[in-house]
């Protein structure tokens, strides 16, 4: 205890630190925390990879659903603090003269801190998306390919690693987030991210094997959380204290819950499984208009403009349950939608398109 009372000290001072000299920069250190934001996985990266590469989107999905899900395991493990909330609980300053740390309107996270979910699902995706960009230069043979791959290596590992360290950066100014609960969080997404890259059965998973995996994954955290409250361990501790020293009321939001997080991840996953197993998919993604950039093109910029739609869709938080029931079917719609509904609509404006010129 008095180890971890050091570090989170010393961590206040970290963010005391930033959010004095980095001032300047506030702007762009809010706008990396969103870049981080595990949310960005469905609506803005999946569309775009899985209608350049399916085996890279589809594994987006799952490193996501997958990775979130540890991450809610490993918070609810570890009992980590955030900041902004420790800051006014704690007793090692003498006097009650507890640092004063500003508080942003993303800064109110609801659960536990540790391993920040934003850094590792920005470790996990951006992962993907680099060692997925190499696979295809590492296939060059000739003196001068081997040159230009180890360039685009330095080049792609470079911007990966700026965009986590601005990503950790960002939750520390922000005083969501000690430093090393970034850290722990960046290097447990790499880790499950590289586990799936030697899974290939994902890419072959039927229908009901996604609904197994969902079950599995909801029931082993549902037993988990109640064993623990049997025990007298409640797994929401945190939700209390975000409400109580959270600086403004309006930046609590049921969207940041444990749960809300599971319950959404679960819907993505269940979309994907739903969208890949229809014969929409096989009609649009699996026949010869697949293999045209066009239409590639077209499913991106539709499913993008698409999705944008979603955050229009305002869940209604009055009553907890129906927002969880609301937020998985919605979260279930965006893979579907990229997957099945776009592709097979394009597919049918171009085979119309196809006729007309006939």
């Amino acid at each position: 205890s008095i180890k971890m009372d050091l570090l989170h000290s010393n961590g206040v001072l970290i963010i005391q630190h930033l959010q004095r000299d980095y001032r300047a920069y506030q702007d762009f250190l809010n706008f990396m925390s969103h870049v981080g934001d595990p949310r960005n996985i469905f609506s803005i990266y999946f569309p775009l990879w899985f209608q350049l590469n399916q085996v890279v989107g589809t594994k987006m999905i799952w490193v996501a659903v997958i990775g979130d899900w540890f991450n809610l395991i490993f918070k609810w493990i570890l009992f980590g603090h955030r900041p902004y909330w420790w800051v006014q609980e704690t007793m090692i300053y003498p006097n009650q003269s507890s640092p004063c740390l500003e508080q942003f309107p993303i800064t109110c996270e609801t659960g536990p801190g540790s391993p920040s979910g934003h850094a590792m699902g920005s470790s996990c995706v951006w992962y993907i998306m680099v060692t997925a960009a190499l696979s295809y230069t590492v296939r060059w043979k000739d003196k001068s390919a081997v040159t230009l791959h180890r360039l685009t290596w330095s080049f792609l590992w470079s911007i990966f690693w700026i965009i986590q360290i601005s990503v950790c950066i960002s939750r520390v100014f922000i005083a969501t987030h000690f430093p090393h609960q970034v850290v722990l969080g960046v290097f447990a997404g790499i880790l499950v991210a590289e586990a799936f890259e030697h899974t290939p059965a994902i890419q072959t998973a039927s229908l009901r094997m996604y609904i197994k995996t969902n079950l599995f994954l909801f029931l082993f955290a549902l037993g988990f959380y109640l064993s623990l409250k049997l025990l007298d361990i409640d797994l929401l501790w945190s939700v209390p204290k975000a409400k109580k020293w959270c600086a403004n009321p309006d930046w609590i939001n049921i969207d940041t819950t444990p749960f809300a997080g599971l319950v959404r991840n679960l819907g993505a996953l269940f979309g994907l499984g739903l969208g890949i197993n229809s014969e929409m998919f096989i009609t649009s993604c699996k026949g010869k208009n697949s293999c045209k950039i066009s239409f590639r093109i077209l499913c991106i910029a539709a499913s993008l403009a698409t999705l944008q739609l979603y955050n229009f869709v305002k869940i209604p938080t009055h009553t907890e349950y129906l927002f969880y029931v609301l937020s998985f079917c919605k979260s279930a719609a965006m893979p579907l939608t990229v997957v099945a509904l776009v592709p097979y609509c394009v597919h049918l404006l171009m085979r119309t398109t196809e006729k007309k010129r006939n």
